[in-house]
């Protein structure tokens, strides 16, 4: 590589960088914390949003993986961070939105101690079964576990995340027994389901989608609102006899709660860019995500609106931190 072609590419990496406080950001590479291990729904996400955010900023996003306590530890790190912008993470429903509701003596604050960039992806969860599970519709599981209360498990990718709260919730409408089983995240779910030693799981499409193609899971219903763009054929909770059933999941940027305004504004802009851009929203997608970019004020309520509602699930069905 020539000298000329050098100062070329070092001149494009710092005219793709924004400014902020006068001075070129980001200057070094930057980190986006997951809460859960690689091979789930949040890692994926993140690592497809990564590779655009890097070729724009002319800077490494390094994808760091803190899994446990259904996303609360990573969500506790992100509180503690340095408040410069180069650690942001990609958060869920449980550390946001129900950890208040459910753990005692929580560690940090959402509200004073993380603060909103903008909505990542929104999408509905996936009831899947192990396809020694004799049952091949959601009446046929419900009927399943009527006859065997309490000897039916279903596992989520951690205590009080959207895959636990919807088995919560469809427990409570369908008046059926089910043992919840808690992992660090999709992945090890996915692995222990895969094996047979799991009956259900609620997950995400990206990590049950290629099981079900291969004939390896059975896709029971969806828990949105509407049926899944990638798996249109699989009806929803709601469809399948449950009206009125729903329980979105989404990943949504935060940062430390004390980042400056004008750091949270770049990272607001340069996210919505690339959750704007063709080639990543149709990558996301084929994992059946839907980009749903915002800005910081309508997310901050959006956290609020989804405390309530699922603060009163863990009231009603006395879910306890496990």
């Amino acid at each position: 590589m020539t000298l000329t072609t050098r100062i070329v590419l070092a001149a494009a990496a710092l005219a793709v960088a924004g400014t902020v406080g006068g001075q070129s950001f980001p200057s070094r590479p930057v980190t986006l914390t997951v809460g859960f291990a690689p091979g789930g729904g949040t890692d994926t996400a993140a690592r497809i949003i990564a590779q655009k955010l890097s070729e724009n900023l002319g800077q490494s996003v390094v994808v760091d993986n803190k899994a446990g306590a259904g996303g609360n530890l990573a969500a506790q790190h992100i509180a503690m961070a340095a408040p410069d912008g180069y650690t942001i993470h990609l958060t869920s429903v449980g550390p946001m939105s129900v950890s208040p509701h459910l753990v005692k003596d929580l560690a940090f604050d959402p509200k004073r101690d993380i603060a909103p960039i903008t909505m990542g992806v929104v999408f509905p969860n996936v009831m899947v079964v192990h396809s020694g599970v004799p049952a091949k519709t959601l009446d046929e599981f419900v009927a399943l576990a009527k006859q065997k209360p309490g000897q039916i498990n279903y596992a989520s990718a951690g205590v009080g995340g959207a895959g636990h709260l919807a088995g919560e919730l469809f427990k409570e409408r369908a008046g059926i027994n089910m043992v919840h089983v808690p992992y660090k995240g999709g992945g090890p779910a996915m692995a222990d389901l895969l094996a047979g030693r799991i009956d259900m799981y609620i997950g995400v499409p990206s990590t049950v989608a290629q099981h079900v193609e291969a004939g390896k899971l059975r896709a029971l219903a969806t828990t949105g609102a509407k049926r899944s763009s990638t798996m249109p054929g699989v009806p929803t909770v709601a469809e399948s006899g449950y009206p009125g059933f729903e329980a979105t999941n989404w990943y949504a940027f935060v940062a430390p709660g004390k980042t400056p305004k004008d750091v949270l504004d770049f990272w607001n802009r340069e996210l919505t860019k690339v959750l704007s851009d063709p080639q990543v929203r149709a990558e996301l997608a084929k994992h059946g995500l839907d980009p749903a970019p915002g800005t910081r004020e309508e997310l901050a309520q959006y956290f609020e609106r989804e405390s309530q509602k699922w603060g009163k699930v863990v009231r009603d069905a006395k879910i306890t931190n496990e």
